[in-house]
């Protein structure tokens, strides 16, 4: 595991949909096994829509929520996806006197409602993962919690391969995850990082009605 491709640029994307196609077009350097792509619900699905066309992979949301910091909810100490064990930012931990016990509740409570989540966002069966090359797609990485969620929890699929894709990403993000998939790629890793918006001139919310037509019309598995 870490291999990545990543590079120090200060790109720019008019929106998720051009980031999608400048990610797809470093993807289509790799050998791809029968590649299947999950793009995070909500933000990373418009990125993932792109880069499975270009591949004529089938595309399914994944759901990966934030464990909120008490009286904090918008700091993730952690975070966790419909299935496999959720993940904490032990130095968060320590900073807030918590052990991940203390959280239990919480952690239930968010991977309840990534269960649903991910329901209503499934239009077919599940697409099979195992011996798959899996291909996790958000439209960026700034802490890296949820998409290290994420990838735990495509791991116990047995896939052939965890694949990590984002347009942009904090430099020390990239480097942390970048050991727990067998191939991270990263087209632009700008040291003035501080938020993944500033890299996108149109980085408005994704709406339901978008993420329900673009999950509607994947290629099929």
């Amino acid at each position: 595991m870490g291999n990545h491709d990543a590079f120090d640029s200060d790109t720019v994307y008019t929106d998720r949909a051009h980031a999608g196609r400048a990610l797809a077009g470093q993807l289509a350097h790799h050998r791809l096994a029968d590649p299947v792509v999950l793009g995070l619900a909500r933000g990373g699905v418009p990125v993932a829509a792109e880069v499975a066309a270009a591949l004529h992979a089938p595309v399914q949301a994944c759901v990966a929520r934030k464990i909120g910091a008490p009286g904090q909810p918008e700091l993730a100490l952690g975070a966790v996806a419909a299935q496999g064990p959720p993940t904490y930012d032990q130095r968060l931990l320590r900073a807030f006197e918590l052990d991940a016990e203390q959280l239990d509740a919480q952690c239930e409570q968010q991977r309840a409602e990534a269960r649903r989540q991910e329901r209503a966002y499934q239009y077919e069966a599940p697409v099979e993962l195992t011996g798959r090359d899996v291909i996790i797609v958000d439209d960026g990485l700034a802490t890296g919690a949820t998409a290290r969620a994420a990838i735990r929890r495509v791991r116990q699929a047995d896939p052939a391969r965890v694949v990590l894709a984002v347009p942009v990403g904090a430099p020390e993000a990239v480097a942390a995850l970048s050991g727990e998939v067998d191939l991270l790629v990263c087209p632009s890793s700008p040291r003035t990082f501080t938020a993944v918006g500033q890299w996108y001139r149109d980085f408005r919310p994704v709406t339901d009605d978008e993420l329900h037509r673009l999950l509607g019309h994947g290629v099929p598995g």
